[in-house]
C-alpha cells in the first residue's frame, strides 16, 4: 500500500496514503486540480498517471504533469484512484486496458475508486458498476443504467468503495466524502 512518513521523535511511523489520478488530454480542469491539491493538503502522496507518462492539458489549459505511465499501475501500490471528468479524457482513458484492469483490481480489493462527471465511463468499461448506485454527469445516465448501475441524481453517491459526483460544482462534497473514507 502507501508509503510511510519518517519516524517521529517517539519512533512511531505515521502511515501516509497513496493516491493516483488517472487522466488524459482534455480533462475537466477543475476536476483534476481540486482533487490533486486537496489530497496533497490531506497528506496523501499523489501520482498522476497517463498513457506513456505523457504530460497532458485540460480543456482550459491546466497542465497535468505525469509522474507515471498507466502501464505501471498496480493496485497494491495505491489506496485511492481518482478519475476526473471532462468529455475527452475519460473517453480516451476507458480505452486503456491497463487502466481497466487496474480499476477492476482496486474494486476487487475494496479500495476507494472516486469518479466525477464523465469519469464513471471508465467504471462502465471496467465493468464495476453493475448493481451499484452511482451518479455522474446527466448525459451518461443512460450509459450507466445500460451497464447495470442504479443512477441517482445527487451531489455525491457512495456505494461501498465507489464514490461518484456529477459535476465540478460538487467538488467540495466529492472530496469530503473521499477523505472521510480515510478518516481525514
Amino acid at each position: 500500500m502507501g508509503g510511510e512518513k519518517d519516524k517521529g521523535g517517539d519512533g512511531v511511523s505515521e502511515r501516509k496514503f497513496r493516491a493516483v489520478i488517472i487522466t488524459g488530454p482534455g480533462f475537466q480542469d477543475e476536476e483534476f486540480i481540486y482533487p490533486f491539491y486537496r489530497l496533497q493538503e490531506a497528506g496523501f502522496l499523489v501520482d498522476v498517471a497517463t498513457l506513456y507518462q505523457t504530460n497532458v492539458y485540460g480543456k482550459y489549459g491546466v497542465p497535468a504533469r505525469a509522474t507515471m505511465d498507466t502501464r505501471q499501475l498496480w493496485a497494491h501500490d495505491f489506496d485511492l484512484v481518482v478519475l476526473p471528468g471532462g468529455f475527452e479524457a475519460p473517453d480516451r482513458v476507458r480505452c486503456d486496458k491497463d487502466v481497466l484492469d487496474f480499476v477492476k483490481r482496486m474494486d476487487a480489493n475494496g479500495k476507494i475508486i472516486a469518479a466525477i462527471c464523465h469519469g464513471p465511463w471508465v467504471l462502465i468499461s471496467a465493468d464495476v458498476v453493475r448493481g451499484r448506485s452511482v451518479t455522474a454527469y446527466e448525459s451518461i445516465a443512460d450509459d450507466l443504467r445500460n451497464a447495470g448501475a442504479h443512477y441517482i441524481e445527487a451531489p455525491v453517491v457512495r456505494d461501498r468503495n465507489i464514490i461518484t459526483a456529477p459535476h465540478y460544482r460538487n467538488n467540495g462534497d466529492f472530496m469530503r466524502e473521499v477523505l472521510a473514507r480515510f478518516g481525514a
